[in-house]
């Protein structure tokens, strides 16, 4: 693994030990923890067209849906914390849902793969709890049906290995051929070289190489260059952040994009690599500024904007290719 030492940034900076960049980002900087979803609300700026698997013949979707509703003024004996599965009739269909009790001062709705999630004051009644449920069963249930509907269109076919099947890097189609570089011999002709002008990966695969094997290859490239150009893109963002980080990784994270904790090591999810590199940028410079604001306030996204003015269009492209929806190596 590369790293790039720096000096480390006092912790007592930093309000909080780390932050993720989760893949399901706000559409606009939230102001307090009541405001509306975007995801009701608000609409993004259109994608940037995308090459192989990362087009528009892969469904966009959103990986939550939260609403928040005000809380009624009702007072009751608080309940222990921690989720709790519960069930309400509404009309003649059961409603399924977890409850989890906290210090917020509103009645939070998030809609997943899971299903409904409550998250409410300690002092509500359940009561109050199921009567703001019954207030907002249109939405509930039509944003469960649109999430069983994108659960069901995110089925992505595995990639067949063999010469001529594609991949996204960096934003263009790669064509990967098994074989060997024209003209390499001895052992460079058993190693992958990629051709930039042609867009061509040859592999340099024996010519009887079992699948996992082609896998594997393919993989250690992408990962190879993932590092490269992470490595490259972090030292120009934090100068223009005026940041220091300690060192880099990859994360194979099936739920983030990337993170910074406050002694200054970031990761960064390979599968970056299959976009272009302003996109890259984005998400570096996302979890550099949280050197300077380890928080998703305004005055965070003030900070990525100053340097990253084109944000919102690169966290649209993130929100809609998740990883799950990228290439299955």
């Amino acid at each position: 693994m590369q790293k790039t030492t720096s000096r480390q940034r006092p912790a007592a900076e930093l309000d909080n030990p780390q932050l993720d960049l989760p893949l399901n980002l706000p559409s606009e900087p939230r102001l307090s923890s009541a405001a509306p979803s975007p995801a009701m609300s608000g609409t993004a700026a259109p994608a940037p067209a995308m090459p192989a698997t990362l087009r528009g013949d892969i469904a966009p979707a959103d990986t939550t849906e939260t609403a928040s509703t005000p809380v009624p003024p009702l007072r009751a004996p608080s309940a222990p914390d921690g989720a709790r599965n519960r069930q309400l009739m509404l009309g003649s269909q059961m409603l399924d849902y977890r409850l989890k009790r906290s210090s917020r001062r509103t009645i939070g709705f998030t809609i997943d793969g899971a299903g409904l999630a409550i998250t409410a004051p300690r002092w509500v009644t359940i009561g109050a709890i199921e009567s703001a449920i019954a207030e907002k069963e249109k939405w509930i249930f039509k944003k469960l049906t649109e999430w069983q509907t994108r659960v069901e269109q995110r089925v992505v076919p595995r990639i067949e290995w063999k010469d001529g099947v594609q991949l996204p890097y960096l934003g263009q189609t790669v064509t990967v051929m098994m074989t060997s570089a024209p003209g390499t011999t001895g052992k460079s002709a058993t190693q992958p070289t990629f051709d930039t002008d042609s867009g061509v990966l040859w592999l340099g695969v024996p010519a009887l190489a079992d699948v996992q094997f082609v896998r594997e290859r393919v993989q250690r490239w992408l990962h190879v260059q993932a590092l490269q150009v992470f490595g490259e893109r972090l030292p120009v963002y934090a100068a223009k952040l005026g940041v220091e980080f300690r060192a880099y990784a990859l994360s194979s994270a099936a739920t983030r994009w990337g993170s910074c904790s406050s002694d200054g090591k970031i990761r960064l999810n390979w599968r970056l690599i299959h976009f272009p590199v302003h996109v890259i940028d984005y998400v570096v410079t996302h979890e550099l500024a949280h050197l300077r604001e380890m928080n998703h306030s305004p005055r965070f996204w003030a900070t990525v904007e100053l340097i990253f003015p084109d944000f919102r269009e690169a966290r649209h492209t993130l929100k809609h290719h998740p990883p799950e929806l990228l290439p299955l190596l």
